[in-house]
């Protein structure tokens, strides 16, 4: 009886010990596969969670469509994509890429260490059916600017008609491409460049992250240019199934992701300077204005239809105000 319990005993030991040891599979979005800056990111955070219970194993992706795809079937325990596309598994921390909502790098660093704050934990858990899902990390990637193929786009006036590369899951591009009169493009984002590249579409909006790799300045030519106002900011989401993952794992994992922050943005701001001056075009005042006016209308819109979550527009309307107090939206409401 005693060599009977001893057995089972060594069997469960075994069963558990398997358990605590099973790998978690993170599947890692970056254009530019294990190359990249962000793959990078998550290189070094795989290694910091050992301290925090983790045991993970890396998959890098190109394809950010198949990333999601092997997420829902399951392949996936977390993955880290673009917020844009993450957006679906938790509207907060997915609402700091609202369209103008974030128009400097500051601003950005402050909504993210805000968003990651342990008073937002219970925002950052989200229960979908009969799965629980965490955003464990924020990762920057850098403003977007708009890349038309002439320098004669130079206003709003001049973008009707124009082809515009839009990513089709983001429902909030397609809304205001179009409300600036310019035809949307559905595009994926392994393919978009490669469209305004080709010629396929007059403009594109990208962050500098993707100008030197993707070649951008293929379709700027002579006659090309990038327009100095960032129209959204980009970031990626850590995102994982909470209970693959031991107690406690999401708050040590954001505490290390803000922390990473300085470093990250000094990167951003790093490629944004390497864009060659020849190409960079400012907009008159009078546009730049009607710009953010439009972002602003376009945010209030996509709020109303449930895209952006609402705490997340006033946290970054307080933000922008307290960096520019006399920017026409300060004084009025509806964010």
């Amino acid at each position: 009886m005693k060599k009977r319990i001893l057995i089972l005993s060594t069997g469960l030991f075994f069963s558990f010990s398997n358990v605590a040891q099973a790998k978690q599979n993170i599947c890692v979005f970056d254009l530019l596969g294990k190359a990249g800056e962000s793959y990078k990111l998550i290189e070094e955070w795989s290694l910091a969670s050992k301290q925090w219970g983790g045991e993970v194993n890396l998959i890098s992706y190109q394809d950010e469509a198949k990333v999601e795809q092997d997420f829902k079937s399951g392949q996936c325990d977390a993955f880290y994509m673009t917020s844009m596309r993450a957006r679906a598994y938790n509207k907060f921390a997915g609402s700091i890429d609202a369209i103008g909502g974030i128009p400097s790098n500051d601003i950005a660093q402050k909504a993210i260490s805000y968003v990651l704050d342990k008073r937002n934990e219970k925002r950052l858990i989200n229960t979908m059916g009969k799965e629980t899902f965490e955003v464990v990390g924020i990762g920057q990637i850098g403003s977007a600017y708009i890349f038309v193929r002439d320098r004669s786009i130079n206003s709003i006036a001049r973008a009707e008609g124009k082809k515009f590369a839009v990513l089709h899951y983001d429902y909030a591009q397609k809304i205001m491409v179009t409300r600036v009169g310019a035809v949307p493009v559905m595009s994926e984002i392994s393919n978009f460049i490669k469209k305004f590249n080709q010629a396929e579409v007059e403009i594109v909006a990208a962050p500098a992250y993707a100008f030197k790799p993707l070649e951008i300045y293929k379709g700027l030519g002579t006659q090309g240019a990038m327009i100095n106002f960032p129209v959204v900011n980009v970031t990626a989401d850590l995102i994982i199934r909470k209970n693959k993952f031991p107690e406690g794992f999401g708050m040590q994992s954001r505490s290390w992701f803000v922390k990473q922050l300085p470093k990250s943005f000094a990167m951003v701001k790093r490629m944004e300077a390497e864009i060659p001056a020849k190409y960079r075009m400012n907009l008159s005042k009078e546009d730049h204005v009607k710009y953010q006016k439009i972002l602003r209308e376009g945010r209030i819109d996509l709020t109303k239809q449930g895209i952006y979550e609402p705490a997340m527009m006033t946290v970054l309307k307080k933000a922008r105000c307290t960096v520019e107090r006399t920017n026409f939206e300060c004084s009025l409401s509806g964010e």
